[in-house]
């Protein structure tokens, strides 16, 4: 059975907000505060669990975890002014304690660059304790101006991934960004999130940074969104802070670093990447529930006593295997309406148990992409559980990397390229000559926003699309968020 996507295509917007809602992910707008939203129990467990996939590669690579404080001082936060000129209109200051005027201001981290590279200066003198890396999940806060969206454009950003690198040349800082972006590949691979890579122009790097690297991806409106940006920053945040270190022929330098994060929006892809008019339809590897067991009610009580006994024992088979179970025994409740509620939830598959089952000594499994139908025996319950998520988890890859394909195009028209992003959306590539100016005019011409240009250029005969001076790159442009 195919499930219609009209809703998940056509209505985006309304579609994730009433899904992450009604399927008890995180509750937003009615939080007394514009711009912050509250995991709620289920959504947390997801959270948690794209958290650990995060922490497992980065943990795997070297990276050390610590957690810095909320609190900036804003003397430090000025000491590197081209940073804060970024983020001076979204910093949010704290200015009494109690009834008190405080000294200084202190922000509310809105990312942490200056601090970490603060402490970094007292624990860090040598190059032999290079490189090091650190990282921390946190909440950041910005004063969004925009129109805010739940998990995609905050005021608290609540799962704020940060990495931050120290290195003794600029040669192994580049070599960390490359690592840091395999991280990011395996990170979004294991998550099924489709994505492309973009070195982000000149006018649009992260402030103090001398190369910003950038994974988009397509939501099923075919607006883009920023999953994970890498940065090479130089030493520039360690000549804002004079910070040396002693290099091998004993000689002062300056230290090179490097940070990349990762925000709530990679548990929102995660989550609307493959939906259908049902709700979303979770990957096993972030799904707090594997399985719901749906009991389906006989006419006697005896009939019905032998169907939650069964329903119990093939819970505990599958608890037993690791496989993260429930059985929905809500009497007050018809199997049709448990059906649609665990379809909104997300969870990969579903049991079916009556009496027929219970004297055959099988189970019906239905997977929640397709509600295809399989007839097991008990005997077969683990190792075809098994299969069934491995294959469901590929195939939601496979759906989401074929629907992401589909819709990057490439022109060398200006209207075509108006008429794609305004009817269909998605990433366009354009021949471009390299120059900023006409990078600024291709925003300007389609009302959209520049992601970037591939790292490695992807040549064209035709000429840059505003110049027609010769092309030595593409630039993709996409409507976002």
């Amino acid at each position: 059975m195919q499930i219609p996507k009209e809703k998940w295509k056509n209505n985006f917007s309304e579609w994730f907000d009433n899904v992450i809602f009604q399927a008890e992910i995180y509750d937003y707008g009615r939080y007394p505060i514009k711009g912050m939203g509250v995991w709620m129990p289920y959504g947390f467990k997801i959270r948690q669990n794209v958290i650990n996939i995060i922490r497992k590669f980065l943990d795997e690579t070297g990276h050390e975890e610590v957690l810095f404080p909320l609190l900036i001082p804003e003397y430090l936060l000025r000491k590197e002014s081209e940073h804060i000129k970024g983020f001076e209109g979204e910093v949010y200051w704290v200015t009494k304690g109690g009834e008190e005027d405080l000294d200084i201001r202190l922000a509310l981290r809105p990312t942490s660059e200056v601090a970490i590279t603060y402490m970094e200066s007292l624990w860090i003198k040598s190059y032999k304790e290079l490189p090091k890396k650190y990282y921390q999940i946190v909440s950041i806060f910005r004063y969004e101006t925009k129109a805010t969206r739940p998990m995609i454009r905050l005021r608290e950003v609540t799962t704020f991934k940060e990495a931050h690198t120290l290195h003794v040349s600029y040669e192994d800082a580049e070599r960390q960004v490359k690592e840091a972006i395999e991280i990011y590949k395996k990170i979004f691979d294991t998550l099924g999130i489709p994505y492309i890579l973009s070195e982000r122009p000149e006018w649009d790097r992260f402030a103090g940074a001398e190369h910003t690297y950038a994974f988009d991806t397509l939501m099923p409106d075919g607006r883009a969104l920023q999953i994970g940006t890498v940065h090479h920053l130089g030493q520039h945040f360690t000549k804002a802070l004079d910070y040396k270190i002693q290099k091998a022929d004993g000689s002062l330098d300056y230290p090179y670093q490097t940070s990349y994060g990762i925000s709530d929006r990679v548990i929102a892809v995660s989550i609307a990447v493959n939906g259908d008019d049902h709700g979303p339809v979770l990957n096993p590897i972030i799904a707090p529930i594997k399985v719901v067991i749906i009991p389906i009610p006989a006419k006697t009580d005896e009939d019905n006593k032998k169907v939650e006994n069964y329903c119990k024992e093939i819970q505990e088979k599958l608890s037993l295997a690791g496989i993260s179970t429930v059985i929905d025994s809500d009497k007050e409740k018809t199997p049709g309406e448990k059906f649609y509620y665990w379809e909104m939830k997300g969870v990969p598959l579903r049991i079916e148990i009556g009496l027929r089952e219970v004297n055959n000594e099988t189970v019906t499994i239905k997977r929640r992409d397709t509600l295809e139908a399989k007839i097991i025996k008990k005997d077969e319950l683990i190792k075809t559980v098994n299969e069934l998520l491995s294959s469901l988890s590929e195939d939601l890859k496979k759906k989401a990397w074929d629907f992401f394909n589909s819709r990057i195009f490439y022109t060398n028209d200006v209207n075509e390229a108006k008429k794609i992003l305004e009817n269909r959306g998605g990433i366009i590539e354009v021949p471009w000559c390299g120059d900023n100016s006409c990078g600024l005019k291709i925003e300007e011409e389609l009302n959209a926003r520049v992601l970037g240009y591939p790292i490695d250029a992807k040549k064209t005969s035709d000429p840059c699309i505003i110049c027609k001076k010769p092309s030595t790159n593409v630039l993709r442009v996409a409507k976002t968020y």
